[in-house]
């Protein structure tokens, strides 16, 4: 008792936010990966029953970031303008309604349309959960929340492979196993699309579950936070689409996420091809990488709001994921390979949250979504790459080596762009130069 009577105003109402909203936007999130990712477990039985071949399902399972890069900065601008509440359930209602639409894909050509519109439908959704954050939860604590609500993109994986790899047996109504997991596993998502529109607020001054201490505690932490940083902050959107800063982090993004999917798209038929295994032994093992990067994910944000440093923390988890999939790689060794993609999933993953935190720092309002959208934008165009170059080098060489060499050198790549930046911001004359850049 004596614990809570002894919380400030501004200290509860961060703590019952936390509570409150981070569970859910995670089970939002959950779903929104889950839905993007699963077609990476379809192909297991899917490629054969359509003929899909590795080409074709690395092209359709990366075309889906056309579609959402094409409509993400516009997405997030209009959820600027209508509110976080009715934006994310308009996404979520027509991105399940796609996805569950996947069940009926014939061909390349239906399996390419309906991934270039699921693309449509989702995008602005985790661009819109980050500016939306940071209408909650000041800069100082930004990096531990981020890494909260991201550990559902992991989690997903780590839930959603034997799920998904189980459902792959299903046969009733004429539908394959693959058709029955894309219909199901649509069906949370509709669901939660209208559960936002009751459930999720737009600011701390709608919060009926704040007492109105709280709520005033919360708004004058957020509105001091700019206050304090307005000579550096961009609040033009216009300005912060033109900052160089905003698209170098374009550019790192964009590194880190052709490792990210073209893992995940890819991660259950590299496992497969390890050994002899039934589809559910693939989605067992498959969970193990993402189970790892779970706890990585929330202990390496912690470390980076404890320390308040953010450029490391990008950068030393992006390096030692090139280093991993460079050995996974180079050897035959099943089980060395197997244990080199475990590090490399705690890489790719728990580098993200200080990414984010890092990234947002000094924007707000509509510069804030719309530079944040530009951001995902720019790195979700590596998402159309990285898939889609496995699939190409995959069937010229009939393996993932090289492949995986080519993720790894994009994500050195980023790495370096970090680290290029820091060493800039830390010599005088960057320090001097920051603000306007």
């Amino acid at each position: 008792m004596s614990h809570t009577t002894d919380r400030t105003p501004g200290e509860s109402a961060l703590r019952k936010v936390a509570w409150r909203l981070i569970p859910f936007l995670g089970a939002l999130y959950f779903f929104a990966f889950l839905d993007r990712v699963n077609v990476g477990f379809a192909a297991l039985t899917m490629n054969a029953d359509l003929g899909l071949s590795s080409a074709v399902f690395g092209i359709g399972a990366g075309i889906f970031f056309l579609g959402y890069v094409a409509f993400e900065v516009p997405s997030n601008i209009l959820l600027e303008r209508f509110g976080a509440r009715i934006w994310i359930a308009r996404i979520m209602l027509t991105w399940g309604v796609l996805s569950a639409a996947m069940a009926f894909v014939q061909g390349p050509t239906s399996f390419y349309t309906v991934r270039f519109l699921l693309g449509i439908a989702e995008a602005g959704f985790f661009p819109g959960i980050i500016y939306y954050l940071t209408c909650w939860f000041p800069a100082r604590h930004r990096a531990r929340i981020i890494a909260l609500f991201m550990i559902a993109l992991p989690l997903s994986s780590v839930i959603g492979a034997p799920i998904s790899t189980a459902l792959l047996e299903i046969r009733a109504m004429g539908f394959a196993g693959w058709q029955w997991m894309f219909l199901l596993e649509a069906i949370p998502t509709i669901v939660l699309g209208v559960v936002v529109l009751f459930y999720l607020p737009d600011r701390p001054s709608e919060a009926r579950w704040l007492t109105p201490q709280e709520q005033q505690a919360l708004s004058d932490d957020l509105a001091a936070e700019r206050a304090a940083h307005d000579d550096g902050h961009m609040t033009s959107l216009r300005e912060a689409l033109l900052m160089p800063r905003v698209w170098r982090h374009g550019l790192v993004y964009f590194s880190v996420l052709v490792g990210l999917y073209g893992f995940s798209f890819w991660l259950p038929q590299i496992i497969a091809s390890l050994g002899s295994m039934t589809h559910l032994q693939v989605g067992l093992v498959t969970a193990i990488p993402y189970a790892l990067a779970c706890v990585a994910l929330v202990l390496w944000g912690r470390h980076s709001d404890a320390t308040g440093e953010r450029a490391l923390h990008v950068a030393l988890p992006a390096l030692m994921a090139a280093v991993a999939l460079v050995v996974s790689g180079s050897i035959d060794n099943p089980v060395l390979g197997f244990a080199a993609l475990c590090i490399a999933a705690i890489g790719i993953y728990c580098g993200l949250p200080a990414f984010w935190a890092y990234a947002t720092a000094g924007l707000q309002g509509a510069a804030a979504a719309g530079a944040i959208a530009l951001i995902n934008s720019i790195g979700n165009i590596g998402g159309f790459l990285g898939p889609s170059a496995i699939g190409l080098v995959k069937e010229r060489t009939g393996s993932y080596a090289l492949s995986l060499m080519f993720i790894a050198a994009c994500l050195a790549v980023g790495a370096g762009l970090v680290l290029r930046e820091r060493a800039r911001n830390a010599h005088p004359v960057g320090l001097l130069n920051k603000v306007s850049q």
